[in-house]
């Protein structure tokens, strides 16, 4: 039987298989609120037979946002727009659909990718991000302007609504966005994190307000919606965030109730020197999952069947993600299970697309 293809629990979410869509921003919305383009989007992915799907990094502040066509969560009209996609996906899919909860920090307000780079100028309808510290990531940007304690809990109350609203349009679990050099982890990183309270200095110090944020989302919802975390494992560059503190940050995380560990890494710091090729990310993951007792997703290369199946298998992370493969192949995890010897929910619409000779890869949906 199948390792990748075995059932894995999420805390009170039990998940078919072990393939997760990792999140993916689209930056197709509009003043944050979803359109028909994620109506598209996830309804494929949802068709895909992987085990969870996670929306994308989703804003809980206008001010929150990578870029101005961010998906966000800040108010009632954003969740509508997000609840009306779900309630198009949910009759024609049961898989699980999480969501990506985030803030850009000193990283918003950039350009949409295929339009350039860089922040949009303020007369274009950029602004001036907020950060730990009044560091810019890149020189070249505007400096960010550093957050008053006041602030910070306005940002943690943004993060606590974003999850009821969540709650609220009915999703199955919620990912905090502590990586890729996003607030969260700029205030992890001692690179981008100069604090002199009591947010800053100390390990202890720099976690205190990711920590805030998560205590206080795990308090506003119910136990039964789970909760996890994704963190980048190392900023790759020497004095940064790296896989030890990350391992004492996890463990904060499953005291709090965390209910899994994502595992990324980079994108706080342009110095990264990142060693990529396949499964790159994944020893990032093994070292977290030896020593928390909640699954760990693994992300990095993870392109082909049997790669995934041996990561699994060898006990290296629990799950694996996939974000660009499913892009560049929607049907990844049919393929995997074909291969595999698995088995995967689709529509009845579809059933007969199975190739000739493969037996039982189908199976059917419980409603």
């Amino acid at each position: 039987m199948s390792h990748l293809f075995s059932s894995l629990a999420i805390g009170p979410l039990q998940l078919p298989n072990r393939i997760v869509i990792a999140p993916m921003c689209q930056y197709s919305a509009r003043d944050g609120l979803a359109t028909d383009w994620h109506l598209m989007h996830l309804g494929q992915m949802a068709f895909s037979g992987a085990g969870l799907l996670i929306i994308e990094a989703t804003a809980v502040t206008p001010q929150g946002r990578i870029s101005p066509a961010d998906l966000g969560l800040w108010s009632d009209q954003t969740a509508t727009a997000l609840g009306r996609v779900l309630a198009s996906v949910r009759p024609y899919s049961q898989m699980p659909i999480a969501i990506q909860i985030a803030h850009a920090g000193r990283k918003a307000g950039t350009q949409v990718p295929w339009l350039g780079s860089g922040q949009v100028p303020v007369d274009e309808g950029g602004w001036t991000p907020v950060a730990p510290s009044a560091l810019p990531f890149d020189p070249a940007d505007r400096p960010p302007q550093a957050l008053s304690v006041t602030q910070l809990q306005e940002v943690r109350e943004a993060f606590v609504s974003a999850a009821i609203r969540a709650h609220h349009i009915g999703i199955d679990a919620i990912e905090v966005h502590a990586a890729h050099g996003y607030l969260l982890h700029q205030f992890l990183s001692p690179l981008s994190n100069k604090r002199t309270d009591r947010y800053g200095g100390s390990l202890e110090n720099r976690m205190r307000f990711p920590l805030e944020v998560f205590q206080a989302m795990r308090t506003a919802v119910p136990a039964r919606l789970p909760i996890g975390i994704r963190i980048s494992g190392t900023d790759w560059v020497k004095g940064g965030w790296d896989i030890s503190q990350s391992i004492a940050f996890s463990h904060e995380i499953q005291t709090l109730g965390g209910a899994f560990i994502h595992v990324s890494s980079g994108g706080l710091s342009l110095q990264q020197q990142i060693p990529v090729g396949p499964d790159f990310q994944v020893p990032l993951a093994e070292a977290v999952r030896r020593e928390v007792q909640i699954p760990v997703i693994a992300v990095g290369l993870i392109t082909e069947p049997a790669q995934a199946e041996a990561i699994v298998a060898q006990g290296r992370a629990d799950a694996v993600g996939l974000a660009r493969g499913m892009l560049y192949d929607p049907r990844w995890p049919w393929h995997a299970a074909a291969v595999l010897g698995g088995q995967v929910q689709a529509p009845p619409q579809y059933w007969r697309s199975m190739p000739r000779g493969v037996h039982g890869l189908f199976a059917p949906l419980g409603r």
